[in-house]
């Protein structure tokens, strides 16, 4: 007879717990009561479901037991995503002929997350354990049957020792050794999965090396608390599993990123390059300050990086002097001469060599434009701390002065230019588009927007423009300022869709005809509305036979649907103020009813868009205003923008074309559309020749094409033909009653997109 848990407020999370075994109520309050003082509710919740579905594979009490005692510390100390990562790794265990390894997986996780130290780390771990498994896990040739894997309980046994001595990338190594070398002879698999080989223990002694993270954590732990006065949180990772892109440390809101080894290099050892990376860190986290990236070039990004880095190690050894030498002894020492400008791109050590210099007063170099920043580097320092705003500009002025040509080369000189001790500085950018390009401000952004001390908003994003009688691009030629647009009386734009209800109810007839109505069975389900019968009987069939059944067995449902995404944008140029003759309002006016009527249909759609508006005031004020982002709705907030609409100033539309699809470019859809509402041709104060500007939007045009956006025109100046087919070929349409607008435009984006 089973016995309750004493304490009856458990009992709650006792029903949770779907498990029968008799033993459990004697331990279960005390399991409960700790996983309560570390875990959230959503923690609990994995925690009891991870128990329930561990007791469900047939294994006994003690896999059960084992994860209620040891799982709640590891999920404190690496974060809840490991419960369901243990569990599930146990059941596919559980799945395989490799059921005799879960107990000992169990018994070594609380130590492995210990050492491993962070959950990705212990993701990685299990990953190595599982193909480990699968490769080592034979089938006999003719039956439906499999042996387990002979070195999987003994390597799972060995674990501990094994994590004390090697990183996990050597531990990742060792078991690749032994699985190529072994994996068809199961003795000698056993005798080096359990060290007792002698070439187990010499690849074991060759894998050890460097110092580890887990063997010094607490001396980095107390040198942050004691030099830095910081306490955040270490997490180590691993070099071993990711080979397109080397990881490099790293800090943000879940703790500072570490190597989890390093080796002694130069006559340093390992722990003072931890203490290299943790002072690099930790200085920018005091002196530095986040900037916008969004309108600085990838070069001038990392000109503004590299300077940063200086400061503030500058800064930090002024602090404490010792932490000079030992930047200069891990900093590469890159030859002046090294980089041959006429085959490779020199970028990179450009800026290595003059990161050397401003670290190192006895570099040697005699570059005159290199020696002039390094003293104006320290002349800056030299009146304070200085600011990351202020060491930006004085970076954009260096990318400046150096740029040339061979920069763009394909083949990027690389000797001697990775300073690895230094973090990746995602601290120091905020991306505007990471998200969507007007939810990305906050309300401190917004009303700053607006105020009229800073009408422009960002700093300027430039772009190149097309130079038609050369044939060649004038490179950073206009500057464009971003900004969202200020609100206005929604209540107008309201008005003006009741107005057009008679239009908008013959719209929405046509809208039900567009919107996805095709369900698409997808097959192979391991979870689905019903049961795939094909796929039911065949695992059937191989459970009956002895081999293992595919357990995706059901089938769901899903609407065929549209995969669009739109930007319109609207030429806001003074000549929209005008009143066409024959019409009682202005152009802007039909032009708000017309997008008024074509996002209400985009929205009845469910199609992405975006609304933008442009106009310009010579090359160097180029204004982009966002009106509606792609993950907002058609709300009030967004009609207010659209009512607040003025015109003003001249149409520079190559640059608004570019800045458009700097955003529509990043959307994740089949199709890309670009609807542009003009009035006239491209036209500036600054454009003596009136085909300049029409050959750059026209190239713009071009370029988009190679980005897959399709670009279409519709034109109210009924003079257009004359030009508009030289800018969008056959991809546009003039209309010469402007009254008729707010019909014609909805009419045209759903044959577009129909």
């Amino acid at each position: 007879m089973q016995k309750p848990p004493s304490n009856p407020d458990l009992q709650l999370y006792r029903d949770q717990l779907k498990c029968s075994f008799g033993q459990l109520d004697q331990v279960f309050d005390d399991c409960m009561q700790e996983a309560l003082a570390v875990l959230s509710a959503t923690g609990v919740k994995d925690y009891l479901e991870g128990a329930s579905l561990i007791c469900m594979i047939g294994r006994g009490f003690e896999p059960v037991l084992v994860y209620l005692e040891e799982m709640p510390q590891v999920a404190a100390k690496l974060g809840e995503s490991t419960l369901s990562l243990v569990s599930q790794t146990v059941w596919k265990l559980s799945r395989s002929p490799n059921g005799k390894a879960i107990p000992p997986f169990l018994q070594t996780i609380a130590q492995a997350g210990r050492r491993l130290g962070s959950a990705q780390s212990l993701e990685s771990y299990i990953k190595v354990i599982l193909d480990m498994m699968e490769r080592t896990t034979s089938s006999i040739h003719g039956f439906h049957s499999t042996i387990p894997s002979p070195g999987l309980p003994v390597l799972l046994q060995q674990m501990p020792a094994l994590l004390s001595q090697l990183s996990l990338a050597g531990l990742k190594n060792w078991i690749d050794y032994g699985v190529r070398h072994y994996s068809n002879h199961p003795e000698r698999q056993q005798d080096y999965f359990s060290l007792q080989s002698a070439d187990s223990r010499a690849i074991l002694q060759r894998e050890r090396h460097g110092t580890l993270f887990m063997d010094c954590e607490r001396q980095l732990d107390l040198y942050l608390q004691a030099l830095w006065l910081d306490r955040d949180h270490l997490v180590p990772y691993s070099h071993a599993f990711d080979q397109v892109r080397k990881p490099v440390p790293y800090y943000d809101h879940l703790g500072m990123r570490v190597p989890d080894v390093y080796d002694d290099r130069q006559g340093i050892p390992g722990i003072d390059r931890y203490r290299a990376v943790l002072a690099h860190m930790s200085a920018h986290r005091r002196w530095s300050t986040g900037i916008i990236a969004d309108n600085f070039s990838p070069f001038q990004r990392l000109t503004i990086e590299t300077f940063e880095d200086c400061r503030v190690e500058n800064l930090a050894a002024r602090q404490y002097p010792g932490l000079r030498r030992l930047f200069i002894a891990l900093h590469p020492v890159p030859r002046e001469d090294a980089c041959d400008t006429a085959t490779e791109s020199c970028i990179r050590h450009r800026l290595t060599t003059l990161s050397y210099a401003l670290l190192n007063a006895d570099h040697g170099y005699r570059n005159p434009v290199l020696l002039e920043f390094v003293q104006r580097f320290h002349e800056l320092l030299a009146q304070g701390p200085g600011s990351t705003a202020e060491i930006a500009e004085l970076a954009i002025s260096f990318a400046a002065c150096t740029r040339v040509q061979s920069d763009q080369l394909p083949r990027v000189h690389f000797t001697d230019t990775e300073v690895d001790y230094r973090d990746d500085n995602r601290h120091l950018w905020k991306f505007i588009e990471m998200g969507d390009e007007e939810e990305s401000f906050d309300e401190h952004d917004k009303q700053e927007m607006l105020d009229e001390e800073h009408p422009q908003g960002l700093p300027p994003r430039h772009y190149p423009e097309w130079d038609y009688h050369s044939q060649t691009y004038l490179p950073d030629w206009v500057s464009l300022y971003e900004s969202l647009h200020p609100p206005g009386d929604a209540a107008v734009i309201d008005k003006l869709l009741a107005k057009h209800s008679r239009l908008a109810k013959q719209l929405k007839r046509l809208l039900d005809l567009l919107k996805p109505q095709r369900y698409v069975r997808v097959r192979y389900q391991e979870e689905g509305s019903e049961l795939d019968l094909d796929v039911a009987i065949r695992s059937l069939i191989d459970y009956k036979s002895g081999a293992r059944p595919d357990p995706r067995i059901n089938m769901s449902h899903r609407h065929d649907g549209r995969d669009i995404a739109v930007m319109l944008l609207l030429d806001l140029s003074a000549s929209l103020s005008e009143v066409p003759e024959g019409c009682s309002q202005s152009i802007l006016e039909l032009s708000q009813e017309a997008v008024a009527l074509l996002a209400w249909a985009i929205e009845q759609l469910g199609d992405a868009f975006a609304i933008a508006g442009f106009s310009s005031n010579g090359r160097h004020e180029v204004r982009y205003q966002h009106i509606k982002g792609y993950s907002e709705h058609w709300n009030d907030e967004v009609k207010s923008r659209l009512a607040a609409m003025e015109a003003g100033y001249s149409t520079r539309m190559g640059a608004a074309l570019r800045h458009a699809a700097h955003y529509l470019g990043n959307r994740k859809a089949d199709k890309k559309l670009l609807l542009v509402l003009t009035d006239g041709e491209p036209s500036d104060i600054d454009a003596s020749d009136p085909r300049t500007l029409i050959e750059d939007a026209h190239k713009a045009v071009q370029e988009l094409d190679q980005q897959a956006i399709y670009t279409y025109c519709i034109n109210l100046d009924p003079q257009a033909d004359a030009y508009v087919a030289d800018i969008f070929g056959k991809q546009y349409m003039v209309i010469d009653k402007i009254e008729r607008l707010p019909e014609k435009l909805p009419q045209l984006f759903m044959a577009l997109t129909s």
